[in-house]
């Protein structure tokens, strides 16, 4: 099914798939983005389009996310963590309580720069749902989130196009840079917090 909607491409399998690797399923965005935004600078696709059904995909997946674990619950979820169809995922436990821990100490702002981490993207919804983080706000920092991702895997494949070595190369720098200036932020956010206690 993923070979057949990647071989079409179109609005509505951009919006599939990005709600498919949006979601726990371990599928990368980097297959998606780049090669639509790449026949967007060849006049098949509108570019703009393909970055809003990128976000919306990006939207609802991390809503069946937050969705999943705000209506199982926590015990549920650790325990479902551990099974084979999770490992399958590439899921555990030791992962889920990760990015809860990182979600109960620096609060909501990690659904923000959350999105903008490979590997850590994905799943960051799990915690705002076991949470119950409201909704609104959930929605603006995804939202955010998943617009800074897709703006940048749209517009490396609608520069560099079927150039995958020198997307990769550039998404690296990219992503190693946004690291960087998150836990900068974030240890900033920390310090001011307990400049002020003290």
């Amino acid at each position: 099914m993923l070979e057949a909607l990647l071989a079409k491409l179109d609005y509505v399998s951009i919006t599939i798939l990005m709600t498919i690797s949006s979601s726990f399923v371990p599928f990368p965005s980097e297959v998606v983005v780049p090669p639509a935004a790449y026949r967007a600078s060849q006049g098949e696709l509108s570019l703009s389009l393909v970055i809003l059904c990128a976000m919306i995909g990006n939207l609802l997946g991390a809503l069946f996310n937050y969705f999943f674990a705000y209506l199982l619950g926590r015990a549920l979820i650790y325990k479902l963590a551990d099974t084979r169809l999770a490992r399958m995922m590439f899921l555990n436990s030791q992962k889920i309580k990760y990015y809860e821990d990182s979600f109960n100490k620096y609060g909501n702002m990690i659904t923000l720069y959350g999105r903008l981490i490979p590997g850590f993207r994905q799943l960051i919804s799990i915690p705002a749902g076991l949470a119950k983080m409201k909704m609104i706000p959930f929605l603006i920092y995804t939202a955010i989130g998943s617009f800074i991702w897709t703006m940048t895997l749209a517009l490396l494949g609608f520069y560099f196009g079927e150039n995958e070595e020198k997307i990769m190369l550039y998404l690296k720098e990219i992503s190693v840079v946004t690291i960087v200036l998150v836990v900068l932020f974030i240890s900033y956010m920390v310090i001011k917090k307990y400049i002020r206690k003290s």
